[in-house]
């Protein structure tokens, strides 16, 4: 935004500085007027001496002492006039250089550079303060556009991918128009589902990021309750069985969104369990100020430098990648930015049996209650 260009704050604080210090000379000599010189006597006064004749009083007079006191008290106006600027003028510097710093290192973020810190030392008041925000702010700010770049590549990898199949399958169908059409038909399907899912994934993604979404009260239970019967059937595919337990668990937020978040963490758990007998428990209570969904299976042991790594866009396990559900990648990395979304937390555990253990965390509402009709 460009500005005309104005009077600097050191300035200001310069001009401030000397602006109170003159008027607290101009009060002292007021001061001074009003109870010194306002008693002393206009005329001389003759006053009797100790041997009884009259000898003239060696005392001053009002109009001899202003003739002497004005002449001083300008000079000393003038001298606080110019400690005033000088001294204001370095003191408003010294104050400043704090903020000179935030400003140098604000141009340097504005340039594109955002691993600048500016680190300011000393002992805690408002400049370092903001100091420190700023750092922490451009500390986040780096870390988002990273996050952002790597998951631009990813989302371009992830989608390029059903793009170069379907242009292959199409290359050599053309190449050979006598080929059975019937499974070049059933692969194009499979893949434009898979891009059509990875698209919608993307749009949810950005969705939730973004908090373009309706707040209203809700039980967790229900959500819970409405997830695992949609997905019973793919749980007895995989022979797994979904053990759901739950109360009154009130919260704040977006049903259909809190709905996906579940559906990605339960599914999720079905798909990456055991061959067979697997178990998937899910859980939603009230704990002390949140409302809590809690979902754990068994499978394969973790390691606990993975599970961590878990809710990043496009990132699996590396014994998904050989599953025919190795879906879109982007379930926990949803359920993840779902949860921010809603003020929450989610947490990732390995569980010491096998499998994983998955927290969430959001802030709990107040019950609603039925007023009489």
């Amino acid at each position: 935004m460009d500005r005309p260009p104005g009077v600097s704050v050191r300035l200001k604080l310069t001009l401030s500085y000397t602006g109170f210090l003159m008027l607290a000379g101009v009060l002292l000599l007021a001061a001074v007027w009003l109870f010194l010189l306002r008693y002393i006597p206009e005329r001389a006064l003759i006053l009797p001496g100790s041997t009884g004749t009259l000898t003239p009083a060696v005392f001053p007079v009002r109009s001899s002492l202003l003739h002497v006191f004005a002449p001083r008290a300008a000079a000393v106006l003038v001298i606080l006039l110019v400690f005033g600027l000088v001294g204001g003028w370095i003191l408003a510097g010294r104050m400043l250089a704090p903020l000179t710093r935030v400003t140098d290192a604000t141009r340097t973020a504005t340039n594109g550079s955002l691993s600048h810190r500016i680190r300011l030392p000393g002992r805690k008041d408002e400049f370092r303060e903001l100091a420190d925000a700023f750092d922490t702010m451009l500390a986040r700010l780096e870390a988002h556009v990273a996050e952002q770049r790597r998951f631009a590549a990813n989302a371009s990898h992830e989608l390029r991918t059903p793009l170069a199949i379907s242009k292959a399958l199409l290359d050599v169908a053309r190449a050979d128009p006598d080929r059975d059409t019937g499974e070049l038909v059933e692969r194009l399907h499979a893949v434009n589902t898979r891009a059509i899912d990875l698209t919608e994934a993307l749009l949810l993604l950005s969705r939730a990021e973004q908090r373009s979404f309706t707040r209203e009260h809700l039980d967790l239970s229900l959500v819970v309750e409405e997830a695992t019967e949609t997905l019973l059937p793919l749980a007895e595919k995989h022979g797994v069985t979904v053990e759901t337990r739950g109360d009154l668990t009130p919260t704040f937020g977006s049903q259909a969104l809190l709905l996906q978040l579940t559906t990605n963490l339960v599914h999720n758990a079905i798909v990456h369990n055991l061959p067979e007998r697997g178990t998937v428990w899910v859980t939603a209570d009230v704990r002390p100020g949140a409302a809590v969904l809690t979902v754990e299976n068994t499978g394969e042991q973790l390691s606990p430098e993975l599970v961590p790594t878990l809710t990043e866009p496009f990132r699996r396990g590396t014994e998904r990648l050989r599953t025919d559900h190795a879906g879109v990648g982007l379930g926990l990395a949803i359920a993840d930015t779902i949860t921010q979304a809603h003020d929450g937390t989610l947490t990732l555990a390995p569980r010491p049996a096998g499998g994983i253990r998955i927290t969430v965390e959001l802030p709990t509402a107040a019950p609603r209650t039925r007023t009489p009709a």
